[in-house]
């Protein structure tokens, strides 16, 4: 079997120890975070899942603006792309400058290089301070952050999936706007969570691989009322 290559490694903010790994084994790429594989080049079904959903209610909507936390290996952020128009905006935030360096190196042929298109800007930043920042700004907030609800890299990301963090999410879209969020796995909580900040909330399996295999991650629709 071909071997794992290590390709390059990155610091995670607010972890004094922690760092992400970037592997390649011939065509197929990885990036953990201790022995914990975050993701997978040949497994995204669920992330196009993501914007997809997210995005649904956008289209043919002229000059709509998504905000998407976390870069990842840029899947959802070409997904995204899809679903807009060519006047839409698209920021994304992400908080290891590496991640933006490997999407623009090694991985960017994966999606096609979506951090080409000009509708996308970047900001190498906590998503929830571009939250914070925004009222009223996004017709959706796509949110890939860590493992979900219960990440594995940042405790600061508790802030991001607790109430604070939820509120400023909600603040951060327009009326009607949807906040997608996903998920490695189920947490009942989260859900209850978002009813109590006001959204009206759907959740969904959906599977990793885009046919019936593989594991099934989670995704809430969470609509900001009209």
């Amino acid at each position: 079997m071909t071997p794992w290559v290590l390709l390059d490694t990155a610091r995670i903010p607010g972890r004094a120890s922690g760092e992400l790994r970037l592997y390649r084994r011939g065509d197929e790429f990885s990036i953990k975070a201790g022995t914990c594989e975050l993701m997978n080049s040949r497994v995204h079904g669920s992330e196009d899942a993501l914007a997809g959903s997210g995005c649904a209610h956008l289209r043919g909507q002229a000059r709509s603006r998504v905000l998407i936390g976390g870069l990842g290996m840029g899947y959802t952020l070409a997904a995204a792309l899809t679903q807009l128009d060519a006047a839409a905006e698209i920021v994304v935030a992400e908080l290891v400058p590496a991640v933006v360096a490997w999407n623009r190196g090694p991985l960017a042929d994966l999606a096609g290089r979506p951090l080409d298109d000009a509708r996308v800007q970047v900001c190498e930043q906590d998503v929830g301070l571009v939250m914070r920042a925004e009222r009223n700004g996004f017709d959706a907030i796509l949110l890939d952050v860590d493992n979900g609800p219960e990440g594995l890299t940042r405790q600061t990301n508790d802030w991001l999936y607790g109430l604070e963090g939820l509120a400023a999410a909600y603040a951060a879209l327009r009326p009607g706007g949807v906040l997608a969020v996903w998920s490695a796995g189920p947490e009942p909580a989260f859900a209850q969570r978002l009813r109590k900040i006001g959204f009206a909330v759907e959740e969904t399996r959906v599977r990793a691989h885009a046919g019936k295999r593989g594991a099934r991650h989670v995704i809430w629709l969470a609509t900001r009322a009209v």
